[in-house]
């Protein structure tokens, strides 16, 4: 059976989405450890679980991208929770049905891990489904002071620290299993 990695971004004020979260984010270079903890997610990655805007933002950016991360990331199978996407690319298939029961039915179809990226409510959903495995929390060392948060609206989800990796950046990403 797979399991359900998510990897997130958030800000120390817990921001993880919004203009003042992503103009932040974006003066943070990952350095080589921020490169290295993803591509040891990416080891046993079987394919990336994305939601519809997510993916739209990484088929545009990825692509056109070479080494490293990109090779792997444009080499893996994309698996796009979506209700209006018809068509995609980059190695993308639309996920049938209920997003949430088509990862149900992914992660019992074969070995290795689904990573996940993006937030929003298909990450919600899928944590109160119980289907999140791990959530991988990569906590950038600036207040957003606004945008949205990651998981709120959820029921309590009792969740235990399982690993703690300090980057030279200043961020440390947070890993976590849900309790269960």
């Amino acid at each position: 059976m797979r399991r359900l990695i998510e990897f997130d971004h958030l800000s120390i004020d817990g921001m993880a989405s919004g203009n003042a979260f992503w103009a932040a984010q974006l003066t943070l270079a990952p350095g080589d450890d921020h490169l290295d903890y993803q591509f040891r997610l990416l080891e046993d990655a079987a394919g990336l679980v994305l939601g519809r805007e997510t993916y739209e933002g990484f088929a545009a950016t990825w692509p056109a991208r070479s080494g490293g991360l990109a090779d792997t990331l444009n080499a893996l199978p994309k698996y796009v929770a979506s209700t209006t996407l018809t068509e995609t690319t980059w190695n993308a298939q639309v996920l049938d049905g209920d997003g949430v029961e088509a990862v149900a039915r992914l992660k019992e179809a074969g070995d290795g891990t689904l990573l996940k990226y993006g937030n929003g409510p298909f990450s919600r959903a899928l944590v109160e489904a119980g289907l999140l495995d791990e959530l991988h929390l990569s906590i950038s060392p600036f207040v957003a002071g606004s945008g949205e948060s990651l998981l709120s609206g959820i029921g309590t989800t009792g969740m235990q620290l399982t690993g703690v990796t300090e980057m030279r950046s200043g961020a440390v990403v947070l890993a976590y299993a849900p309790r269960r």
